[in-house]
Order: structure tokens, then C-alpha cells, then sequence
């Protein structure tokens, strides 16, 4: 996935600073909480899929592959060493919090 989105920035020189882009990515991450909202209707029901909410994660998914472009980040390397440090917290305290 990271590849495609270097390749789409590429191709359409749609290049940006970390700090832009780092804006962009919770910009989008303000429109997923928007979305929840409203398909709970503020929490009054219950949650359901809707095609806004995949939109608006997708969104959060090409800004968080463009900030790892930016800054040189293989997304890939960086969940698989997040995932290990949640087993060995989860294995050490019962939970993944820091």
C-alpha cells in the first residue's frame, strides 16, 4: 500500500513537508471522528459500517503511507516493531499501555 501511494504522490508531484502532511493526516483523522459521530448519531445508537466511514478511512490510510514517504518511514517495518512492543507489554502487564 505504501508503495502505491509514493507512486500516486510521484506521478501527480504531489510532494510535501512532514509538517503538511502530519496536518493533513489529523484533518483526516477529524473527518473519521465526524463520521463515527454521525452514524451513532452522537452515541444515541449503535454503531454501524456505512460507506462514509470506509471513505473517510481511507483517507487516514493514504495520509498516514504520504507522512511515511515524506519522512522515509517503511510503514510496514514500523507496525510489525508496534505490534511487537504491544505483545511484550501485553505479555508483561495484561494490557498495551505505555
Amino acid at each position: 500500500m505504501q508503495k502505491s501511494v509514493k507512486s500516486f504522490i510521484l506521478k501527480h508531484n504531489l510532494q510535501a513537508n512532514q509538517h503538511i502532511r502530519y496536518i493533513d493526516l489529523v484533518s483526516e483523522i477529524g473527518e473519521l471522528g465526524k463520521a463515527i459521530i454521525e452514524c451513532t448519531n452522537y452515541g444515541k445508537k449503535d454503531f454501524e459500517h456505512s460507506p462514509k466511514l470506509e471513505d473517510e478511512m481511507g483517507d487516514c490510510l493514504f495520509s498516514i503511507f504520504a507522512l511515511c514517504f515524506e519522512m522515509n518511514i517503511d510503514a510496514e517495518k514500523a507496525l510489525e516493531q508496534a505490534m511487537q512492543k504491544y505483545e511484550t507489554r501485553f505479555a508483561n502487564k495484561g494490557n498495551i499501555g505505555s
